[in-house]
């Protein structure tokens, strides 16, 4: 059993900052890439930023320059520090992980989801 737990969504202005954190706990042997979707109301969900287990990171073109994710191993914690919102970044966001448990299987695991609004 694995969990993810986000916090740190909000409402915020234009050109305003938010931090999200996303905390893995469970049965876990290893985590391997993490990231942050996010998914506005009438449209797919997309990848907004991945970061390995090594630090290598990747972005959606919509956020490079203004995102920035990244990783605390040891206490299994993804972050995405979001600068200079834009509306079209509001959207639910959601933290993922490829674990591998305990058992040796591997898996995604998703956030509860967590609500970021960008307005004036």
């Amino acid at each position: 059993q694995v969990q993810l737990v986000e916090s740190g969504g909000g409402s915020v202005q234009p050109g305003g900052s938010l931090r999200l954190s996303c905390a893995a706990s469970g049965s876990m042997f290893s985590i391997n890439n993490m990231g942050w979707y996010r998914q506005a109301p009438g449209k797919q969900r997309e990848l907004v930023a991945l970061i390995s287990s090594g630090g290598s990171t990747n972005y959606d073109d919509s956020v490079k320059g203004r995102f920035t994710i990244s990783r605390d191993n040891p206490k299994n914690t993804v972050y995405l520090q979001m600068n200079s919102l834009k509306p079209e970044d509001t959207a639910v966001y959601y933290c993922n992980a490829a674990v591998l448990t305990t058992s040796l299987t591997n898996y995604e695991y998703w956030g509860q989801g967590t609500q970021v609004t960008v307005s004036s």
